[in-house]
């Protein structure tokens, strides 16, 4: 325990050294971040095993999380709370950016209500963080096993009826920091009409402070809009593909809309510090 406690430590000092300097490598700042929340979750992992696979596991290492991205410079805006309605179970969608959609997990936690997370299996192989994941309630997926995939979403579907579940997707399917969504993948919402639930999209604004080709990752600040629910009554598999569509479209014009308004905000940052 002691030498975590000294792993952690150290990450936040280095952290602290990095974020200082808008020139810090990109290779060494998103070290941190993994490296910072590999070490958060493995302090965490022997309080979990006392309520295995429950969502509230999540909340300590989130918390811890938002402080690390803090330190780093890394600050998030979450809107909307008042649309989230606890009361049911719903399929959230998100935008998939980058590793840096954690942050956005980790910020989106507290206030999302029960919920889970849908993730490829890769991810459970990961030291530490891929069982502090199981622990608070992560599926993870095959994905070149459909049937595997079917089974497990399937058995989300009932936990959204059963439980009030929330069921986090990344409909995309990958990576993407373009200006426009991809194609929205099946999955989710298959989820949604089997269950017969909402569909909540939450939109989270470009990371223009962070650029994967570039290899650029500056200190910035995101936008995350929790947008109003929608009501899939109306849909069936038949015309499933106009949700798809209509839940798109939705999140297109809040994506742009916000990545103006963050890029906004982060000039009038920078010329406010420079005078």
């Amino acid at each position: 325990m002691a030498c975590a406690c000294e792993i952690i430590g150290l990450a936040c000092i280095v952290a602290l050294i990095l974020s200082v300097s808008a020139k810090a490598p990109y290779q060494a700042r998103l070290c941190i971040i993994f490296f910072g929340a590999g070490a958060i979750v493995m302090m965490c992992i022997p309080l979990m095993f006392l309520r295995p696979r429950d969502y509230r596991n999540g909340l300590l290492p989130s918390w811890c999380f938002r402080q690390l991205c803090k330190i780093m410079g890394i600050t998030m805006e979450v809107r909307g709370v008042e649309n989230v309605k606890r009361e049911h179970g719903s399929v959230v969608l998100m935008n998939h950016q980058s590793a840096l959609d954690l942050c956005v997990l980790a910020y989106l936690w507290p206030v999302i209500g029960r919920s889970t997370v849908v993730a490829k299996k890769e991810i459970l192989y990961i030291p530490f963080f891929g069982v502090g994941a199981w622990l608070w309630g992560t599926l993870y997926i095959n994905r070149s096993r459909k049937t595997d995939s079917i089974n497990s979403l399937q058995k989300e579907a009932v936990a959204i009826k059963e439980q009030n579940c929330k069921i986090l997707v990344f409909p995309e399917g990958t990576r993407n920091s373009k200006d426009t969504l991809l194609p929205f993948k099946k999955g989710s919402f298959h989820i949604a009409l089997q269950s017969k639930c909402t569909i909540q999209p939450v939109v989270i604004s470009k990371y223009s402070f962070f650029n994967q080709e570039k290899r650029t990752f500056r200190p910035g600040h995101v936008l995350i809009q929790i947008m109003p629910e929608i009501s899939t009554e109306s849909y069936g598999k038949d015309n499933m593909d106009n949700l798809i569509e209509h839940s798109r479209s939705t999140m297109q014009l809040e994506y742009t809309r916000l990545s103006v308004e963050a890029r906004s905000l982060a000039l009038a940052s920078a010329l406010k510090k420079n005078t």
